[in-house]
């Protein structure tokens, strides 16, 4: 059974037990997934504009633009892991042969 993107469409309330569409835990990670790489995306585009900020408003102050530049480079790392986690689990499904993204 396939579930759509929206996970609230899988889940279905009967009385106070809950009832899953998803066969496996994989499914709920195939679905997951995807969104976990948008939302991860989202939070270093704006630590990187807040970075920026912090930079260009206080040039005077050498304190804060190196807080400025700490975040920038807190926001490279996290694109470098990110983006090093994306093509590991490329890498395990060639594999593997297993479609997880």
């Amino acid at each position: 059974m396939s579930c759509p993107q929206n996970l609230g469409d899988c889940l279905k309330f009967q009385g106070e037990a809950a009832t899953s569409a998803y066969p496996d835990s994989a499914t709920l990670i195939n679905n997951i997934l995807p969104n976990v790489y948008v939302a991860t995306g989202i939070v270093i585009f704006i630590m990187i504009l807040v970075g920026g900020f912090m930079i260009i408003s206080n040039a005077g102050n050498a304190d804060k633009v190196k807080d400025g530049g700490k975040i920038i480079t807190s926001a490279i790392m996290g694109l470098l892991v990110v983006f090093a986690s994306y093509w590991i689990i490329q890498l395990i499904q060639v594999v593997t042969g297993l479609k997880i993204l």
